[in-house]
């Protein structure tokens, strides 16, 4: 069974960075497709951002050019770097790898000043 633990979010003014972590066990971590997503208070839980295998990303265009998926392997985990934060990007991000029901129980980004 997948287990996801998502990690690093926090309090950040706008225009400043924050690196989320999502480490992954129990599935061949090498071969799956993972995406962040995030939910803000009163909205429905929207993609992020996906990477593949390969280690190629896709970007929702709210977030492209200002966050970067990359993922390790060897570690089992997969990153979000999130720069130029805006008061928008808040909200619960979560990961979720393709292909699976599990969810991890998230980790909160507040941008405000």
């Amino acid at each position: 069974q997948v287990q996801l633990v998502e990690s690093g979010g926090g309090l950040v003014q706008p225009g400043g960075s924050l690196r989320l972590s999502c480490a992954i066990s129990g599935i061949a971590f090498s071969t799956s497709a993972v995406k962040w997503y995030r939910q803000a208070p009163g909205k429905q839980r929207e993609f992020v951002a996906r990477i593949i295998s390969t280690g190629s990303p896709t970007y929702a265009d709210a977030v492209k050019g200002r966050f970067t998926i990359s993922r390790d392997n060897a570690k089992k985990t997969v990153y979000l770097q999130m720069i130029s934060l805006k008061s928008e990007d808040t909200g619960v991000y979560y990961c979720h790898v393709t292909g699976f029901d599990s969810w991890g129980q998230g980790t909160q980004v507040t941008v405000s000043s």
